[in-house]
């Protein structure tokens, strides 16, 4: 099953672009001048207001796993005729898809791995079997189209390439 994408955390505000971290581990970059270019925002939608004022924009927070601009109230009424207020947000799935890879935080494990085991003459199969996972996975985690969990990873540098994992967080 697929997860779900939600918005974890905001790396940082640069303009219209917001740079953030999905749960699945990637960052990534949305530039909203040109999402609100793409929907024609126009004056008298929801949106025209954080389009036209980089200090409303900027009041973005994230709640539920995904943006939400406290500052831009939608009067409503619930089932009861009573006046609701809620507030404007976006759907975390059609942020992801209006997304692009931030490839500065990109961390290169794949590549890392793959330059290790040439160096060493190793084929991907020798390493799957030094490692006890397969080819498949070692192809897969080289072309980063697979996570990879700690123990894994362990696995990989530690008993199919004989050298020690070290992580710096910075």
């Amino acid at each position: 099953m697929r997860s779900i994408k939600r918005i974890i955390k905001i790396h940082q505000i640069e303009g219209y672009r917001i740079y953030c971290l999905f749960n699945n581990g990637e960052s990534r970059i949305i530039d909203f001048k040109e999402v609100f270019n793409n929907w024609n925002v126009k004056l008298g939608d929801l949106e025209y207001p954080l389009m036209n004022s980089l200090d409303e924009f900027k009041q973005v927070e994230i709640e539920n796993g995904t943006f939400i601009w406290k500052n831009l109230e939608i009067k409503s009424f619930d089932e009861n005729d009573n006046e609701a207020i809620e507030y404007y947000e976006l759907d975390p799935i059609v942020m992801y898809e209006l997304s692009k890879e931030d490839i500065t935080r990109k961390t290169e494990i794949g590549l890392m791995i793959r330059q290790a085991r040439k160096e060493m003459g190793l084929t991907q199969e020798e390493l799957a079997r030094k490692s006890g996972t397969s080819k498949h996975y070692i192809s897969r985690i080289e072309n980063n189209k697979s996570g990879i969990e700690l123990a894994t990873l362990i696995r990989i540098i530690e008993g199919g390439l004989g050298k020690r994992l070290q992580i710096n967080i910075t």
